[in-house]
């Protein structure tokens, strides 16, 4: 500290006379009203260095400001982005109830429409593999279920239970290729066999000589004590008539989105 002193005593010895001077010059102001040459002078000399301090204080004073508004913008946003973010997951709980009651409602209409007796099931599994397409239902034996029963929802058949147990049930559902159900086209009652293909099913045994049209409407004929009669199976969307042979085979497109089944409803016994 000393060495350091020493080597700008010059520079500290000045600092110190300038300063004095300040002093001497800002005391002599405040005794006499009348201003001197000096001090025109010292005014003048000074005048550049005060307005240099006040130049420096108010840009602190400004970046001061400034770093307090920073902090408290920043501090809003995150709790803005909070909000937000509790207001999306408020919008996809209420869309995800307003799914559910609207899949519920027309559940309930389609059982109140129906002549048989029902039981509300949920979809708890999903096996969409290569070689069977199944879903697993929360309710079982202990619920009444047994095998054999029709699974069904507001927009058409879904498939028959195949295995249950105490609490729980398999069902095959009918765009599997083990699933063969009893069918007609609606508008000219042409009888089939409708069968899972996949994404789609075929509804075979339909003779050539009956006129089918793209867009028909195919249900249920009622026989095979499973699925009542006049449920909506799918739609015609192709046709393909062999050059020989008695039948055609024609193309459903299923009216039920197998892929978004949360819901169901299984038939629990014969129409009344």
């Amino acid at each position: 500290m000393l060495d350091f002193l020493k080597k700008h005593q010059t520079i500290f010895l000045f600092t110190s006379l300038f300063v004095c001077a300040l002093l001497v010059y800002s005391n002599s102001l405040r005794q006499q009203n009348k201003t001197t040459l000096f001090e025109r002078g010292v005014l003048q000399l000074t005048s550049p260095f005060y307005r240099t301090l006040d130049n420096i204080k108010n840009e602190v004073t400004i970046l001061s400001d400034n770093y307090l508004n920073l902090i408290d913008v920043q501090q809003n946003n995150i709790i803005l982005k909070q909000r937000i973010r509790q207001q999306r997951q408020q919008l996809l709980q209420l869309g995800e109830v307003a799914q559910e009651n609207s899949r519920l409602r027309k559940l309930l209409n389609f059982h109140d429409n129906a002549h048989a007796p029902e039981l509300p099931a949920r979809v708890i599994a999903v096996d969409a593999s290569s070689w069977f397409r199944t879903i697993t239902i929360d309710k079982g034996a202990n619920d009444g279920l047994s095998e054999g029963l029709a699974v069904v929802v507001a927009e058409g058949i879904v498939g028959r239970t195949i295995k249950c147990s105490s609490h729980t049930s398999r069902v095959l559902l009918a765009n599997d290729a083990a699933s063969e159900v009893s069918a007609l086209i609606q508008h000219n009652r042409t009888r089939g066999v409708a069968r899972g293909k996949g994404t789609t099913l075929t509804l075979n045994y339909a003779l050539r000589s009956k006129d089918v049209q793209i867009g028909d409407a195919v249900i249920t004929a009622g026989t095979g004590g499973i699925f009542p009669k006049g449920l909506p199976i799918g739609t015609i969307t192709n046709i393909t008539k062999h050059d020989y042979g008695l039948f055609q085979t024609l193309e459903i497109t299923p009216s039920v989105d197998f892929s978004r089944l949360e819901d169901v409803l299984v038939v629990l016994g014969e129409p009344q």
